[in-house]
């Protein structure tokens, strides 16, 4: 690494985990703000670690990092509307930056919730360099075959963040699984974090894939950019035999995610949408600014009550059920089996 780094050790992150790094040699330097960009990997020192203390290694584990310690992750920018919002154009010239996310997302905090502790601090160190030239999330990627996806697709939608979303995928992979259907999952926009696409893996899907995986740190950038590494993921969400795709937008398709972009490139393959919601009144919020949104069913936190099945009836005229109740099983079962022509 550097001639005289400040550390003793680097941890990655798991922006990192398509990179190699870890076993491969670089170097560090320190690069004016002028030639940063999103998805460059960097090393940040550790100086504060009063609020949050973990980092989401490569496996998916967390490790709980120390002040001193240095850390690899990428720049980028998070614009959750529930806990905090920053961005990597942020960072001052004082070189002070934050965790965004676990997983290495660094920027500096622009908005916080009271609700959430503090990120985790850093100092920036360098750039990481190979042979004189930054390392980019985009670099380190292998081409991709473009192919076209028809893969039947189970779409799962907030109406915003922490809805419910990724525990309402991991509960139809189980029942896909139990119909011995082969299942990709996919996480197509967010803020980088590996746990979502682990857990869904855990709960048996047989392929799983994210936006990291076609270098993008977070959703949160041009439109542009996006689409085409949207087409990038898609072509791999297309080379395994999978019968069907369990595949969620993070946050929520009115948010800065690029979620709508996703929603309309799918459209073709789309079998069935569940959306999640946090609120009964928030289904017709984004019923009524959405309007391509059709869920087959509603379900999530505004679910959790019979109160709060009995306003979604009186709001809506879609499907609205608790899938975490074991007794709704053999009804998501039934719908399942409905709208997958795999299933015919």
């Amino acid at each position: 690494m550097s001639d005289a780094p400040l550390f003793d050790r680097c941890i990655f992150s798991s922006l990192t985990r398509i990179s190699a790094l870890d076993t491969t040699p670089f170097t560090l330097t320190a690069r004016p703000a002028s030639d940063w960009s999103g998805g460059d990997y960097v090393v940040g020192v550790v100086t504060d670690t009063s609020g949050y203390r973990a980092i989401e290694l490569p496996s998916g584990r967390d490790m709980e990092v120390a002040e001193g310690d240095a850390v690899m992750g990428a720049l980028g920018t998070r614009k959750a509307t529930l806990e905090m919002t920053g961005s990597w154009r942020a960072i001052g010239a004082d070189g002070t930056m934050h965790a965004l996310t676990r997983a290495g997302l660094f920027g500096r905090v622009e908005s916080r919730s009271t609700l959430v502790q503090r990120p985790i601090e850093l100092q920036y160190h360098g750039h990481v360099e190979r042979q004189g030239e930054k390392v980019t999330m985009q670099s380190v990627l292998p081409s991709v075959e473009p192919r076209p996806f028809d893969v039947p697709t189970i779409l799962f939608v907030g109406t915003s963040m922490s809805a419910g979303k990724t525990t309402a995928a991991r509960i139809v992979t189980r029942r896909l699984k139990r119909m011995e259907l082969r299942v990709v999952g996919a996480k197509v926009s967010g803020a980088g974090r590996y746990r979502d696409l682990l857990s869904i893996q855990d709960a048996g899907a047989d392929w799983g894939y994210d936006f990291v995986d076609v270098g993008l740190p977070s959703t949160v950038v041009p439109a542009a950019e996006y689409r085409t590494a949207l087409r990038q993921l898609l072509s791999r969400m297309a080379q395994p035999p999978a019968d069907v795709a369990v595949v969620e937008i993070g946050a929520s398709p009115l948010e800065p995610y690029n979620g709508a972009i996703a929603v309309e490139a799918l459209q073709e393959a789309l079998a069935m949408t569940v959306l999640c919601a946090s609120d009964p009144y928030a289904v017709l919020g984004v019923e009524e600014a959405f309007g391509m949104l059709a869920p087959d069913l509603i379900t999530g936190i505004a679910t959790n009550t019979a109160a709060g099945v009995d306003l979604l009836k009186q709001l809506t005229d879609r499907p609205a059920f608790n899938i975490r109740d074991k007794d709704m099983r053999s009804r998501l079962d039934a719908l399942l089996r409905d709208r997958l022509p795999v299933l015919d």
